[in-house]
């Protein structure tokens, strides 16, 4: 029986998969004949380092061709990533999480035994060399290799080319590879460590607490979003995979705690896109005494103290859009839906009305839309697409707001805010809801409305949480955002997997 277009590999994907074979079997044997000499690199424990590629660069960057470190010797370990010149002396490229070196290897000066060896060192293998560091005399700040020693043996080749690889696929499913081949990726990893240092020292620096809040929970809430589903065994019941963090470090507040945040990761069984992984980090804060306005300040403050210190001004570019951080636009919802699409919420006198006008602009509603759903829509329609630089969108129609404080001069509306940049919605902030009845009554609601468009999910009201806010929670102003978006916009990333270490993929096989 012939085989498949599936089944069978393309004539490139066969040759690329016979030469790694090939590869893999002459480095095995290589191990196999180190093993056998007594040189087993696998069992190598620890190499003593005393500096690192871009240190010694930067120690040695005054010196003239020909000088070396008289007396002073440097001890480095990384990753070979090339040779060349293989007679009585050759050359290097050793990589370390700093940076590239160049090595000077000479027969004379490490031996000839050692030198034989060197010769058969492979591309991606890890050693560890002891030297001089010199000028060449073509001006390249190198090592000149005392002694080198093998401190771990690679099996597999590095990509061709290895400073081009490309596939988008390969890079995300081995990240390790990428992080090795592509400079540039690592970088984004650094500066994400970095925003998440800010970020915290920011909030420290506020009074803030950070705080761990529970994973597992043990029922599902009515929001909108999917959760994970696992089982306990011990306690023979179903939990859930949290997606959020709001509810327990609202708690936090009624226990007297005053300023609380949490870096959490969370899950959500969901689509997957440019902007969304199942996985994902959020950061949530809660100040109790304040309120949305007071969020606004802080968004406003944060990010562009993040652009500064991470970017080195407030004025970045994203995607070949140049964005002003130090610069933001306040809007209602409703000026901010007249302005882009010319409706204006207060000419809606009833529902009906709403659901007209929106029938006119040709936009999507429920049958059954009331004016504030009508609005949300308006909003999803016309504005968002041209929200590009910063932009914080307030006071939001109470039906898509549950866990918001309702306007005491305007009950339809919350102290509610989103902020965008780019098009895109970074976090979410609230006056949050303290009245324990209204609060019991906009959730049996959402688990009613979630129970209708998923007949087999099981949303319960969190009774729980209903009982702390009866004990008094304080006036209090919470923000959440996604710790992922903000590190695309900061690094200039297209997409959410440019940003996750390991994003979710389907397996291969």
């Amino acid at each position: 029986m012939s085989e498949t277009k599936s089944e069978a590999l393309e004539p490139t994907q066969e040759m690329e998969a016979a030469e790694l074979s090939e590869v893999f079997r002459v480095r095995r044997e290589k191990l196999a004949a180190l093993q056998e000499a007594g040189k087993n690199p696998f069992e190598k424990t620890k190499y003593e380092v005393t500096r690192h590629a871009a240190e010694v660069i930067a120690n040695f960057v005054d010196k003239e061709e020909g000088d070396e470190t008289p007396g002073e010797m440097v001890r480095l370990a990384g990753r070979l990533m090339s040779k060349r010149g293989m007679g009585k002396a050759g050359f290097g490229d050793l990589a370390d999480s700093t940076g590239r070196i160049q090595l000077y290897v000479r027969k004379d000066m490490i031996g000839e035994e050692p030198y034989a060896d060197w010769k058969k060192y492979d591309i991606g293998d890890i050693v560890g060399v002891e030297g001089e560091v010199f000028r060449t005399h073509a001006g390249e700040i190198s090592v000149k290799v005392h002694s080198v020693e093998l401190l771990s043996k690679s099996l597999l080749p590095l990509p061709e080319k290895w400073h081009g690889l490309k596939d988008t696929d390969t890079r995300y499913r081995q990240r390790y590879v990428d992080l090795i081949v592509n400079p540039e990726v690592r970088d984004t990893f650094v500066k994400r460590s970095m925003i998440l240092k800010e970020i915290r020292s920011y909030l420290d620096s506020k009074g803030y607490l950070e705080v761990d809040t529970p994973v597992l929970t043990p029922l599902e809430i009515g929001a909108s979003a999917r959760p994970f589903i696992t089982h306990h065994n011990t306690l023979d019941m179903d939990m859930y995979l949290r997606i959020e963090t709001e509810l327990y470090l609202k708690r936090l507040i009624v226990g007297g705690f005053e300023r609380v945040y949490e870096v959490g990761r969370i899950f959500r069984n969901e689509g997957m896109d440019t902007k969304h992984n199942p996985e994902f980090t959020s950061i949530e804060l809660y100040q109790a005494y304040t309120d949305y306005k007071g969020m606004m300040a802080l968004v406003e403050e944060m990010n562009e103290m993040l652009a500064r210190k991470i970017c080195g001004s407030p004025v970045i570019t994203y995607q070949g859009t140049q964005i002003d951080m130090s610069k933001w636009e306040r809007l209602t919802m409703v000026e901010a839906v007249k302005k882009y699409s010319g409706c204006d919420y207060y000419d809606w006198k009833t529902d009906e009305d709403a659901r007209a006008c929106a029938k006119e602009k040709h936009v999507e509603v429920p049958a059954d839309a009331t004016k504030g759903a009508v609005l949300v829509e308006f909003f999803d329609a016309f504005v968002e697409e041209n929200l590009i630089q910063p932009t914080i969108i307030y006071d939001y129609p109470v039906e898509n707001s549950p866990l918001a404080k309702r306007k005491p001069e305007e009950p339809a509306f919350t102290e509610r805010f989103e902020y965008f940049i780019c098009a895109r919605e970074m976090g979410n902030a609230f006056s949050e809801l303290n009245d324990p009845i209204d609060q019991k009554e906009r959730f049996e609601r959402q688990v009613a409305a979630k129970k209708a468009q998923e007949p087999g999910s099981n949303p319960q009201v969190d009774e729980d949480y209903v009982t702390a806010l009866e004990y008094g929670l304080a006036p209090t102003g919470g923000l959440g955002f996604g710790l992922d978006r903000l590190v695309m916009l900061l690094t200039d990333s297209a997409s959410i997997r440019d940003v996750l270490l390991f994003p979710t993929m389907r397996p291969k096989d």
